[in-house]
């Protein structure tokens, strides 16, 4: 701590504008930030409990889905300028009373969106090639060709619904594989030219039609528990059910119920409705218990968007948004 010639207290940092990093983000983000005149704070243990005793200190927070930014907190956050989701899914931040307050919310979709389409697709591959279970039997010196052999991604269609910056991602890379690629989205009436391929159709036409349905929908009120009993009564017999958006989307035990019935072919989860194992209930346990156990699943934890390559362009798209230069 310095004085200056007329005896007041100098400490620049004391002056700096905070911002709360809460995750683990590509180093370009914090140094940008820094550069731009704001002191970092770097806490990858912080909580929402720990973040309502300090969140009247930040001009600026940049968060993952542990973080919840709700009435209480904002009311809390006194300073508070905008707050940046690392990713895409903004349900965590309740953003109408952010607008009341003027507090600016931007993400990212654009910045892992190519990585989620590729592990969909990676995950559609081992499914419908047995690959797991090829794997593992291979490993124990089991040689069943014929046990394994698969089906082809081409000449199917493929029903995306919600195309946006992922659902338009899985659509470009799938263009040269021989699909039919239809889609439905309640919000979007135009999408990128190169897509001319792809078809708009009514949900209950993709529904009919596809082989394979993927989703691609924040969650929200209308999408909470959407892919339920009765909306997958409603599928093609045999259809392969794909989620990377929200594991709420689904309602967990109408889908084991289908995929054991037959009705569902197979599924590729990287989401799922709780995503902590330490949490889970007896009733919860039971139920995942059933779904793991299943050989037509395909499931991961929550990376399809999880690469070396997203984890700087989530924090490119960032800082554009902000408009804080590299």
């Amino acid at each position: 701590m310095l004085t200056n010639g007329y005896g007041l207290v100098n400490n620049k940092k004391d002056t700096l504008p905070k911002v709360l990093i809460t995750d683990y983000v590509h180093p370009v983000l914090p140094s940008t930030l820094e550069k731009h005149g704001f002191e970092v704070v770097y806490d990858e243990t912080m909580n929402n409990d720990k973040l309502i005793f300090c969140i009247h200190e930040y001009t600026g927070l940049v968060i993952n889905s542990k973080m919840t930014i709700d009435k209480t907190k904002i009311d809390l956050a006194v300073q508070l300028q905008w707050v940046a989701r690392l990713g895409s899914g903004l349900e965590i931040i309740d953003l109408a009373y952010c607008n009341q307050k003027n507090i600016r919310v931007v993400n990212s979709p654009e910045g892992n969106c190519h990585a989620v389409a590729e592990h969909e697709i990676g995950m559609l591959l081992a499914l419908c090639n047995n690959l797991l279970k090829a794997d593992r039997e291979v490993r124990n010196f089991i040689w069943d060709r014929e046990g394994n052999r698969g089906t082809e991604l081409r000449g199917k269609t493929l029903g995306i619904i919600g195309m946006g910056h992922t659902g338009s991602a899985l659509a470009e890379k799938m263009s040269s594989w021989g699909l039919s690629v239809i889609y439905y989205d309640k919000y979007k009436e135009r999408i990128p030219s190169g897509l001319r391929f792809v078809t708009k159709v009514g949900l209950e036409e993709l529904q009919r039609r596809s082989d394979i349905i993927s989703l691609h929908v924040p969650l929200t009120d209308e999408t909470n528990q959407w892919i339920d009993k009765i909306f997958l009564q409603k599928c093609k017999d045999g259809v392969i059910i794909s989620n990377t958006s929200r594991g709420q989307v689904c309602h967990t035990r109408d889908l084991i119920e289908a995929l054991q019935s037959g009705k569902i072919y197979g599924a590729c989860l990287d989401v799922f409705e709780n995503e902590k194992p330490g949490t889970f209930t007896d009733s919860e346990k039971e139920m995942y218990r059933l779904l793991y156990s299943m050989q037509n699943v395909v499931l991961s934890p929550h990376i399809a968007g999880w690469t070396k390559e997203s984890l700087y362009y989530i924090s490119a798209f960032i800082l554009q948004k902000l408009g804080y230069s590299k």
